[in-house]
């Protein structure tokens, strides 16, 4: 690749962002590019509408649940270390470890927390505590609050609160707290000089917040809520990065383990156990899981991937090992991850040449609905399936467990404790669209927004699957 193909990338990522950005009231957005040893980042727009601060190629931003992949990485860390082994009960390192199921955490082993594959119902449990002792009072409130979803290994599901208890794993055998833990041996080594671990610290230098639409008007309105809770730090609630700093810890995992600064963060062997298959559904809308990571494939190229959701805001980091290529990207409000799924594709067709086939090439007419209708529940959340039309029609509402949940919840997504009905058209049996969307919008990353059913029993799914995430019916 010479000069000139990497300022066409360059030119491209600024002039597609600027577009979109102005089409779509996304006030500000930041994305960069490690290409075989040219690296470029660009800006555009406003990081915060009240204050006017103009979006830099050096803004932090809440890199959200891009921080599982650090979170993971630290995890094999101790694994590199001898202190930690994959395949040991949790209970065995931390003993309070405990769900509302008598004897469900002993069955979970240590991997199980970071392949998302452990069955923690309690992917919105959000109990306010913060400081040193937050993930303690996390876990604690486990006993009490949340139950399983399934056996560990037997399915996969996104996990927060795996992660958050693979975060107070992490404390308790290194003794020290997670941020500490996270600067010392991840933002130090790695080079990702502009990276902190609470607000106290972004504050000291340009910061962008997250926006959220007015339902009127359109417009762009500030979050109310700038980080989740400190017991969601391991999951994703309080990192803050720069674009250089993600495309540090991408190449990081590029080059198998070495540091753009020559610094050894992790062995090549764990770098490698992390991008391997974990855990594979076998339906298009939930890519194969390695650790940490997911694994997307697009035609014969597997993209390693995170995207990372925050109040009005959404990163995304990929790594394309078999392209020496490393893309992140950030937008302050939810409606940013399209245009990251737009830039991800045109560096993949256009800039690699690699071919990307249709994933969903038709709808069905003839596809029996009744084993899908019913009600599915996870932690705090209610999922109404029926058959409208013809389709599949699903109501979500949350359910806020006490006031506290209800207030994070609601600040985290905008205000909104419920979602319009979403109507669902056959792909084939088991397997839905959203009513609307043209064919060619799977493609890419929003292959996410297909919705799969799973373990049909007497003529019934047991669990639904929408956005990686397990619902169970009830």
């Amino acid at each position: 690749m010479n000069d000139n193909d990497f300022r066409t990338v360059e030119a491209q990522l600024r002039e597609q962002s600027a577009a979109y950005c102005a089409a779509n009231h996304v006030p500000g957005f930041v994305a960069g590019v490690f290409h075989a040893g040219r690296q470029a980042v660009v800006a555009h727009g406003t990081a915060n509408v009240v204050t006017g601060a103009p979006m830099r190629e050096d803004t932090g931003f809440l890199i959200g649940s891009v921080t599982k992949v650090l979170t993971t990485t630290l995890v094999l860390q101790q694994v590199d270390r001898g202190v930690l082994d994959l395949d040991a009960p949790v209970v065995s390192y931390l003993p309070e470890f405990a769900l509302n199921v008598p004897g469900a955490a002993d069955k979970i082993l240590v991997r199980h927390l970071i392949s998302h594959t452990n069955g923690i119902d309690a992917d919105l449990y959000f109990p306010d505590a913060k400081g040193r002792d937050a993930l303690k009072a996390y876990v604690a409130g486990l006993a009490d609050s949340c139950g399983v979803l399934f056996e560990p290994g037997e399915q996969l599901s996104y996990s927060n609160g795996g992660m958050i208890v693979a975060g107070r794993l992490l404390e308790v055998v290194t003794g020290l707290s997670f941020p500490e833990l996270l600067q010392r041996d991840l933002y130090g080594p790695v080079g990702m000089k502009d990276s902190s671990t609470s607000a106290e610290q972004a504050i000291l230098r340009g910061t962008a917040i997250g926006h959220f639409p007015d339902p009127e008007t359109m417009e762009a309105r500030p979050t109310g809520l700038f980080t989740l809770p400190d017991t969601w730090g391991p999951a994703g609630g309080t990192p803050i990065g720069t674009v250089a700093d993600l495309l540090a810890f991408g190449r990081t995992h590029l080059a198998g383990g070495v540091s753009p600064s020559g610094a050894r963060v992790l062995s090549a062997a764990s770098v490698a156990l992390m991008q391997q298959v974990s855990y594979d559904m076998r339906t298009p809308n939930v890519p194969p899981m390695g650790m940490g990571w997911v694994r997307y494939p697009f035609g014969d190229v597997t993209v390693l991937a995170m995207s990372g959701a925050s109040p009005g805001g959404v990163s995304l980091l990929c790594v394309v090992p078999e392209h020496d290529l490393v893309f992140a990207a950030y937008g302050n409000t939810p409606g940013a991850i399209m245009l990251h799924d737009q830039l991800l594709q045109w560096l993949l067709r256009e800039h690699l040449g690699v071919p990307i086939p249709r994933l969903v090439t038709e709808m069905r007419q003839d596809v029996d609905l009744t084993p899908y209708a019913g009600t599915y529940r996870s932690d705090q959340l209610r999922i109404d399936v029926s058959i409208v039309d013809g389709q599949l029609e699903e109501r979500t509402t949350y359910e806020p467990a006490d006031g506290a949940q209800e207030r994070i919840f609601t600040a985290f997504a905008g205000g909104a404790v419920s979602a319009p009905p979403q109507r669902y058209v056959p792909i084939r049996p088991g397997l839905f669209a959203p009513a609307g969307y043209p064919l060619e919008a799977f493609d890419g990353y929003l292959r996410l927004l297909l919705v799969s059913y799973h373990d049909i029993r007497e003529g019934r799914a047991r669990f639904r699957n929408g956005g990686g995430r397990l619902t169970r019916r009830v």
